[in-house]
């Protein structure tokens, strides 16, 4: 049985459909052991709550330096003995230390189908103007591992919905994240634990 810490930064909209399968037992083979959030006050640690699952909060802006952050992030996940890392909507970066500490087992998902707007600087809303700003027709998230390059590993899951018109970011990121994120991230971590799609 694999323990699953979820990293969140605010409302933990994808948090809610974590749990959601966690209850359904769709994981198999893991189990959700821990909640963090990069921010104190935040929705999702009340979603945490109210499933029972433990919360703790390591505020990045309280950490000088991103070694430090580190060393805190590490400390928890071992304190609670995590396997799986999951990244739903985390807005902190990490350092290598902690990806080099969990290979393959910290996952991500991003709203957007990758490669494309991917990479620095594109979470958020951003992503959806940049998707509305190139003319394509087809939007979607995409689950992948995180390795050092962001938004750059090995691809999971992905799902596409169509872009429309009279779209706004805010029209579109609810689109996908309602039929993309909210199906995609508990399949990914039901493989992940080894308990099927």
């Amino acid at each position: 049985m694999l323990n699953i810490a979820v990293l969140v930064s605010g409302g933990g909209t994808n948090l809610g459909a974590i749990i959601k399968a966690a209850e359904n037992g769709q994981f198999k083979n893991g189990r959700l052991a821990l909640v963090i959030s990069s921010k104190a006050g935040v929705y999702a640690l009340e979603r945490a709550a109210q499933a029972g699952i433990p919360a703790q909060v390591i505020p990045r802006r309280e950490c000088a330096t991103l070694d430090e952050f580190d060393r805190k992030l590490l400390k928890t996940l071992e304190q609670y003995k995590i396997d799986l890392v999951v990244l739903a909507g985390f807005l902190t970066i990490f350092g290598e230390s902690v990806v080099e500490r969990y290979p393959n087992r910290i996952i991500n998902v991003h709203p957007a189908l990758l490669p494309s707007f991917g990479g620095k600087g594109c979470y958020g809303l951003r992503v959806h103007e940049m998707v509305l700003e190139s003319g394509v027709k087809l939007s979607g998230a995409t689950v992948h591992f995180v390795t050092r390059e962001c938004d750059a590993g090995p691809i999971i899951l992905q799902k596409a919905v169509e872009v429309l018109p009279g779209d706004t970011p805010q029209t579109l990121q609810r689109r996908v994240m309602e039929q993309c994120e909210w199906e995609l991230l508990p399949r990914a971590i039901a493989m992940v634990c080894g308990g099927g799609a």
